[in-house]
């Protein structure tokens, strides 16, 4: 978790308290949190490719929104689960890939912009991946200055201000200095355990 996350995150879940009650209150699983924030920026992504960027951008923030609810309601209402985690990590993945995608459909007759958004793709996914397996070898791995809400963050902005190529750009350079960030960290602490 970003320094970033960490500082807002007690003032966002103490303002969602009321909504995370109610949720609770009428039996709804953090799952469906879950699968309707993929919904949400599955309908993002087709407006982003219709190159209706603020109409993508409207609906990615709620996306983002029910992705961030989840954790907090599974948390609150003691209905935490391994599956949960799980589904949650994987639609996770799905939501980065689906508005990037649709962003390759709009920007294919340009070079460097396809190159750029091949590179955030693959960078976010590597990302992710390089926490996971250094996590699954019993190392922490919670560095790296653009995590997921900062790649979220910079991508709604960026459509919302109708700056996508600058996002973008934001997006391949962030994605890519994280990445490297976390192969450093996981090189460092690994060669002291080594040396012990």
């Amino acid at each position: 978790m970003s320094d970033f996350v960490k500082q807002i995150k007690p003032h966002f879940e103490k303002a969602t308290l009321p909504l995370i009650n109610l949720f609770s209150k009428i039996n709804i699983s953090p799952n469906v949190l879950t699968i309707s924030g993929l919904l949400f920026t599955s309908a993002a992504a087709y407006f982003i490719y219709l190159q209706n960027f603020f109409i993508g951008a409207f609906l990615l923030t709620i996306g983002a929104l029910f992705d961030a609810l989840d954790g907090h309601l599974a948390r609150r209402s003691g209905l935490s689960s391994k599956f949960g985690a799980f589904l949650d990590s994987v639609v996770d993945r799905l939501s980065d890939f689906l508005p990037l995608t649709a962003l390759i459909f709009v920007f294919k007759e340009n070079n460097l912009l396809m190159f750029l958004l091949l590179s955030a793709i693959a960078f976010s996914f590597l990302t992710s991946y390089t926490r996971a397996r250094a996590e699954g070898l019993g190392l922490d791995c919670k560095v790296g200055i653009f995590e997921r809400p900062e790649r979220l963050i910079v991508l709604i902005i960026s459509l919302f201000l109708n700056i996508v190529e600058i996002g973008i750009a934001l997006l391949a350079v962030g994605s890519f200095i994280t990445f490297l960030q976390r192969v450093y960290h996981v090189y460092k602490i690994s060669s002291l355990g080594e040396r012990k």
